[in-house]
C-alpha cells in the first residue's frame, strides 16, 4: 500500500511541476507578446504547443482534415496557444509558419472566439503568393464578419491586392531583381542602401563578434569589388541602452548625414531623426533635429536629404497626418536644421502606413501599404507638377513582391540599375537587392505610303491592347519621329492618326534584347469618294470565288476598317469588255460580294461595307487600241477591285 501511495505522490508532484513549468512558459510568452517581442513569443508559444502535443495535429493546406475531438479540459488552452503562435509568427513576418498555424486553428470545431483568424490566414496566403486561395478565404471572412469595420475594409483591400497581384504575375514589368552578395546581406536585416562618392552606406542588424544581439547599425563599404563593410561610428554617450541606428542619408555635398536613432524605455520605443556633421574623415556633432521633425511622443524615421541639402523627406506618425506613418517634408536652414514641416497630403498618404521616401528633382518614390498593390509595402512612383502631386503609380512586379519592398535608391554606377530592400526571400527580415531595368524604347518615323516623305501633324498613341487604355500620347507637330518607353511585358500597340489619312495600328514586339527598337510607319492618304485600287485580288477565269492569295490584301483592308471604326466603304469590282454587259455586271457584282463576305467574316459590321459591281461601265484604260486591235494591258487594268471611302473617319 505504501508503495502505491509513493507512486501516486510522485505522479502528483510531476504533474504539479509540469503544470508549473507550462504556466511559467505561458507567462514568458504572453509578456514577450505584449511587449512586441514576437520572435521570442513564438519561441515560448511553440514550447507550449509541443507540451500540449498540438504540433502533431498536422494539416495539409487546401485539403480536408481529420478533425479529432480535442480534450475538453485543454481545448480552450490549445486554441489560445494556436492563435497566439500564429499571431507571433505573422507579426514578425514569418508568414509561412503563421499560415500553417492559422489553418490548424480554423480546422478546430470551436474556434468562434477567434473571428479574425480567417482574415489573417488570408493575409498569410497572400504573402505566400497563394492568391486564388487567399481571395476565397478573405471573401469568406468578409461575408461572415460583423465586427469592427476596419477588418472588413482590410479584407476588401487584401482581395484587391490579390487580384492586382494575379494580373501583375501575368504581365510583369521589364525588371530583373537579384539579391546582393554576402558582404551586404548577412544574418539579420540588411536594408536602406545609399551611396556617396566611392562609398555605400546601409543598415544591418547582423551580429558583431561575440555579441549575438541583432542591433541595427549603419555600415559603410567601398564600392570596389570585394570590399568588406565596417560600422560607421555614430554612437552617442547619453546612457541609453540597446540603441539602434539606421536609414542614413547624405546631402549632395556629402558633409551632412541624417539618420534614425531608436531605443526602448519601459514599453515605449522612441524613434528620432538625428543629424551629424562631417569633421575631416569622421562624423561629429550628432544631435536630434528640432520639434518641427521630432514631435514629442511620436516617431520620426527614415530621413532622405535632397541633393541641394535644402529639404529632408521623412516618415512620421505625428498629428496632422492621414493615419499611421505619413510622408512629410521639412525645409532646412543653411546649418541643416529644420525650419518647418509639411505633410505631403492625401494624394501621397493614406490611412495606412507610408515610409522610406526618395526624392530626385520632381520625382518621389516611396512605399505604401494603403494603395492597391501586391501586398505589404509596395514601391510607388509619383511626380510633382505645378506644385501638385500626381496620382502615385505602383511600380509593379517584379520590383514589388507579395511581401515588403522599400528603400529605392539609384545605382550611381549604372543608370539602368537601382537598389531596393525586400523580405521576399526571407521569413523575417529585409535584404538588399539590385534591380536591372530591362525596359526598352520604341522609336520610328512616320511617312506617306505613296511618296515616302515624312509626315508632320500626326497623333501617335501608345495603347494597352487588353484594356484599350491610352498609356502615352505624342503630337508630331513639327517633326515626324516619335519615341515611347516600354516598361512591362504586356501586349501594346502604337496607333497613328492624321486627318486625310487612314489611322493605323501596329503591335509592339516585346521580344529581343535591344534597348532601342525601330518601328517606322507609313500612312495611306485618302479622299472621300475617290477610289483606291486593291492589288492582287485574284479570281479564276469567269468565276467569283476568291483565291487564297487574295486574303492578304483583303486583310489589309480589314485592318484599315478596324483602325477606323467610323469609316464606311464601297467595295467595287470592274471587268474588261469581253462578254456581254449583263454577264460582266453579274460577274463583277458576285466578285465584289465575295470580297465583302470575306471582310464581314473578319468582324466588320455589314452596315459599314457594301458590294457594287460596275461591269465594264467604268474603264480606266482602253480595251482596244486606236487601230481596233486588242489591248491586253488596258483590259488588265480594267479588271480591278477598288474601295472608296464614303465617310471620313472621326
Amino acid at each position: 500500500m505504501k508503495k502505491y501511495l509513493l507512486i501516486l505522490l510522485m505522479g502528483l508532484i510531476a504533474c504539479s511541476a509540469s503544470a508549473q513549468y507550462e504556466n511559467n512558459v505561458k507567462q514568458l510568452a504572453d509578456k514577450a507578446f505584449a511587449t512586441g517581442k514576437y520572435y521570442e513569443a513564438a519561441y515560448y508559444y511553440k514550447k507550449l504547443a509541443d507540451g500540449l502535443k498540438i504540433t502533431g495535429m498536422g494539416e495539409i493546406p487546401y485539403e480536408g482534415s481529420n478533425k479529432s475531438k480535442p480534450n475538453k479540459k485543454n481545448a480552450g488552452e490549445r486554441l489560445y496557444v494556436m492563435f497566439r503562435l500564429a499571431e507571433s509568427y505573422r507579426l514578425y513576418q514569418n508568414f509561412l509558419e503563421a499560415e500553417g498555424w492559422y489553418l490548424k486553428l480554423l480546422n478546430q470545431p470551436d474556434n468562434s472566439a477567434y473571428p479574425l483568424a480567417r482574415l489573417w490566414y488570408g493575409v498569410c496566403l497572400r504573402a505566400n503568393q497563394h492568391f486564388e486561395e487567399a481571395i476565397k478565404q478573405l471573401q469568406m471572412f468578409d461575408s461572415a464578419y460583423t465586427g469592427d469595420k476596419q477588418y472588413s475594409n482590410l479584407a476588401k483591400h487584401e482581395i484587391a491586392n490579390c487580384r492586382f497581384a494575379l494580373e501583375q504575375m501575368q504581365f510583369p514589368g521589364l525588371y530583373l531583381p537579384a539579391k546582393l552578395k554576402s558582404q551586404f546581406n548577412s544574418d539579420g536585416s540588411n536594408y536602406a542602401l545609399t551611396a556617396y562618392g566611392d562609398q555605400y552606406l546601409f543598415t544591418s542588424s547582423r551580429s558583431v563578434g561575440n555579441d549575438k544581439r541583432h542591433l541595427n547599425k549603419v555600415y559603410t563599404v567601398a564600392r570596389a569589388e570585394g570590399s568588406q563593410p565596417a560600422i560607421l561610428p555614430l554612437t552617442i554617450d547619453d546612457g541609453k541602452k540597446n540603441v539602434e541606428l539606421g536609414t542614413p542619408s547624405l546631402n549632395g555635398a556629402g558633409n551632412r548625414l541624417y539618420f534614425t536613432r531608436w531605443y526602448t524605455e519601459g514599453n515605449k520605443t522612441h524613434h528620432i531623426i538625428y543629424i551629424s556633421e562631417k569633421n575631416g574623415s569622421s562624423w561629429s556633432t550628432r544631435r536630434p533635429l528640432n520639434k518641427n521633425v521630432n514631435a514629442d511622443g511620436f516617431d520620426a524615421i527614415q530621413p532622405f536629404a535632397t541633393a541641394d541639402g535644402k529639404k529632408i523627406f521623412y516618415a512620421s506618425n505625428k498629428p496632422g497626418g492621414h493615419g499611421g506613418y505619413d510622408i512629410w517634408m521639412s525645409e532646412l536652414d543653411p546649418s541643416g536644421n529644420s525650419i518647418n514641416s509639411f505633410n505631403l497630403g492625401s494624394v501621397i498618404n493614406t490611412e495606412a502606413d507610408e515610409q522610406a521616401p526618395f526624392m530626385s528633382g520632381n520625382k518621389l518614390i516611396y512605399s505604401s501599404k494603403g494603395f492597391t498593390g501586391l501586398g505589404g509595402f509596395d514601391l510607388f512612383e509619383t511626380y510633382s507638377q505645378n506644385g501638385k502631386w500626381q496620382t502615385p503609380l505602383n511600380m509593379g512586379s517584379p520590383v514589388n513582391s507579395a511581401k515588403d519592398d522599400l528603400y529605392y535608391f539609384p545605382n550611381p554606377a549604372d543608370a539602368r540599375k537601382f537598389f531596393i530592400s525586400s523580405d521576399r526571400e526571407s521569413d523575417c527580415c529585409l535584404d538588399l537587392f539590385t534591380v536591372a531595368d530591362q525596359s526598352f524604347s520604341v522609336a520610328g518615323n512616320v511617312v506617306d505610303c505613296e511618296t515616302g516623305k515624312p509626315i508632320t501633324g500626326v497623333k501617335v498613341s501608345l495603347k494597352d491592347s487588353l484594356t484599350k487604355n491610352v498609356i502615352s500620347v505624342m503630337s508630331l507637330e513639327k517633326v515626324s519621329s516619335y519615341t515611347f518607353k516600354i516598361r512591362v511585358k504586356r501586349p501594346m500597340v502604337i496607333s497613328f492618326e492624321k486627318p486625310g489619312y487612314f489611322a493605323g495600328t501596329f503591335p509592339v514586339l516585346a521580344n529581343g534584347t535591344d534597348t532601342l527598337r525601330k518601328l517606322d510607319a507609313c500612312m495611306q492618304s485618302f479622299v472621300v469618294g475617290k477610289p483606291i485600287a486593291l492589288k492582287n485580288i485574284l479570281f479564276d477565269f469567269g468565276h467569283a470565288d476568291l483565291r487564297p492569295e487574295s486574303e492578304k490584301e483583303l486583310n489589309h483592308l480589314v485592318g484599315i476598317m478596324k483602325d477606323n471604326p467610323a469609316l464606311k466603304v464601297e467595295l467595287s469590282a470592274h471587268t474588261d469588255s469581253i462578254g456581254s454587259d449583263a454577264y460582266n455586271l453579274k460577274l463583277s457584282q458576285d466578285r465584289a460580294q465575295s470580297c465583302v463576305n470575306y471582310i464581314t467574316s473578319k468582324g466588320i459590321d455589314e452596315s459599314r461595307i457594301f458590294a457594287r459591281g460596275y461591269g465594264r461601265s467604268r474603264p480606266v484604260a482602253p480595251n482596244s487600241l486606236p487601230n481596233g486591235a486588242d489591248n491586253p494591258e488596258g483590259r488588265q487594268k480594267n479588271r480591278r477591285l477598288e474601295f472608296t471611302a464614303l465617310k471620313e473617319n472621326r
